[in-house]
C-alpha cells in the first residue's frame, strides 16, 4: 500500500493527527524568533549605515570648516573675495576716537557711523559707502577716498589734508572749516555753497596726483562742475554771468539776490 509515494509494511496502521495547539503555538514561536532576528539584523544594518554616514558627513564637513575658515581668513587679511573688495562692516557703528590708520576698508560700509575724532589717516576707501556719516574732527589726512559716496556726510573740522577724493560723491555734505590743503577733489560732486564755501580758503597741491586743489575744485570757473552738481537742480549750472572769477556770485550783476549764491 503507497500513500503519497509512503510505503506501508503488511499489516501495519497509519494514524493520522490533525494538528495540535501546541504545534501552532510552536510553529508561530519559530516564525516569532525568526522575524525578530530578521529585525534585530535590519536594524544593526541600519544603524551601521547612519553611523557610517555619519563618520563619512562629519570628515567632509571638518574639510569643508577648515577651507571656509581659511578661505574667510583670506578675505578678511585682503578685505573681501579675491581682494576686489571689504569684508568690513560699519553700518551705524561707534567708531569714535578709534584708531584705524594705514588699514584697507575698499568697498567696506560706513554708513550712518560714528567716526568723530577718529584716525583713518592713509587709509584706503576706494568704492566705500559713508553716507550720513558723522566724521566731525576726524582724520582722513592722505587717505584715499576715491569714488567713494559720502552724500549727506558731516564732515566738519575733519583734516583732509593731501587726501584723495576723486570722483567722490558730496552731494548735501557739511565741510564746515574742513581742512583741505592738497586734497584732490577731481570730478568730485558737490553743491554749489559747499564748493564756494572750499574756494575761499582752498590751497596746496596734491603729493600724489599733483593736482591744485583749487583746480580740482573748479575755483574761478576752471572746471564745468564750477557750477554744481546734476544731484542739486536748483544749484546746477547757474548762467555764467552770475559768476566772478573765482566762481562767487558777482555783486556787480544785481541778480544774486534770492539765488542762493553768496
Amino acid at each position: 500500500m503507497y500513500i503519497q509515494g509512503l510505503q506501508l509494511l503488511p499489516g501495519a496502521q497509519l494514524t493520522v493527527r490533525p494538528p495540535s495547539s501546541e504545534d501552532y503555538r510552536g510553529t508561530r514561536s519559530s516564525f516569532l524568533r525568526a522575524e525578530v532576528g530578521r529585525q534585530r539584523g535590519a536594524a544593526e544594518s541600519r544603524a551601521l549605515r547612519q553611523a557610517m554616514a555619519a563618520a563619512l558627513a562629519a570628515a567632509v564637513l571638518g574639510t569643508s570648516l577648515d577651507a571656509m575658515a581659511d578661505l574667510n581668513q583670506f578675505e578678511a587679511n585682503t578685505r573681501g573675495e579675491f581682494g576686489i573688495g571689504s569684508a568690513v562692516q560699519f553700518g551705524s557703528a561707534d567708531l569714535r576716537k578709534s584708531v584705524h590708520s594705514n588699514e584697507n576698508f575698499r568697498r567696506g560700509n560706513f554708513t550712518s557711523a560714528d567716526m568723530r575724532e577718529s584716525n583713518f589717516s592713509g587709509s584706503y576707501f576706494n568704492g566705500a559707502y559713508l553716507e550720513k556719516a558723522v566724521a566731525f574732527r576726524t582724520n582722513f589726512r592722505g587717505a584715499d577716498l576715491s569714488d567713494t559716496l559720502m552724500d549727506r556726510m558731516v564732515l566738519n573740522e575733519a583734516d583732509l589734508t593731501d587726501a584723495l577724493l576723486v570722483r567722490a560723491v558730496l552731494t548735501r555734505s557739511d565741510l564746515g572749516s574742513a581742512v583741505i590743503d592738497g586734497a584732490d577733489f577731481s570730478d568730485a560732486v558737490l553743491d554749489l555753497p559747499q564748493k564756494q564755501a572750499l574756494c575761499k580758503y582752498a590751497s596746496g597741491t596734491n603729493p600724489v596726483t599733483g593736482m591744485s586743489t583749487r583746480k580740482s575744485l573748479g575755483c574761478g570757473n576752471a572746471k564745468r562742475n564750477a557750477y554744481g552738481s546734476p544731484s542739486s537742480p536748483l544749484l546746477s549750472a547757474p548762467p555764467e554771468k552770475l559768476l566772478d572769477k573765482d566762481g562767487f556770485c558777482d555783486k556787480t550783476s544785481g541778480k544774486c539776490d534770492g539765488t542762493g549764491l553768496s
